[in-house]
């Protein structure tokens, strides 16, 4: 027996579509919506589809953006020679909250995970090989999450990087095992960027 209307039961089960989100929270959230005047349900709508019109990845180092390049890219102050790979855009928030890196990024937008199907096609590491081929770059830092699938990429990453002579550093292990550098506070990130080691 169906027990909200359709167009109800729809929005419960596109907010439950959101990683973690389950089933009560996603309800929650959709009876508060219905609460919102109109203009402000149009407004949270807009939005959505807004981000969606406009955001992208940016052309060089694949962070989000919604110009040609990022401000980091585009930002001559920062040092271009370094580039700090991580796996996701919300890990370049937790590297700059450290203060203590001006170099570059590259995101990868995933990491090597055979589990979930996901090989290194999947992710942007042609971009990342392109980019350092181009010349001027003198050491990769890896910086994907210190979790198995994080440490196979980092590993693959530096295999194909070898031939390159360039140097390329792994964080040092101030950031938790198991853990996500999203969660990571400052100073923890700040001695992980100090203290890396060349793998």
């Amino acid at each position: 027996m169906q027990y909200f209307p359709a167009a109800l039961q729809n929005l419960t089960d596109q907010f439950a579509r959101l990683p973690g989100i389950g089933g009560k929270t996603a309800q929650r959230l959709a009876f508060h919506v219905l609460e919102l005047p109109l203009e402000d349900a149009q407004e949270f709508a807009e939005a959505i589809l807004a981000a969606k019109r406009e955001i992208h990845t940016c052309g060089c180092c694949q962070n989000l953006t919604d110009r040609e390049l990022c401000p980091i890219c585009s930002n001559d102050a920062r040092d271009q020679s370094v580039i700090c790979v991580v796996a996701e855009p919300k890990d370049v928030i937790a590297m700059e909250r450290s203060r203590e890196f001006n170099g570059t990024y590259h995101v990868l937008h995933g990491v090597i995970s055979p589990l979930n199907h996901i090989t290194q096609d999947d992710i942007r590491i042609r971009e990342l090989l392109m980019r350092v081929a181009k010349g001027g770059i003198r050491e990769v830092i890896m910086a994907t999450n210190p979790d198995t699938e994080g440490e196979a990429t980092a590993m693959y990453i530096s295999r194909l990087l070898r031939p390159m002579e360039i140097k390329v550093t792994r964080l040092a292990y101030g950031v938790p095992v198991g853990s996500q550098l999203e969660y990571a506070d400052e100073v923890t990130l700040s001695r992980a960027l100090e203290g890396r080691q060349e793998i």
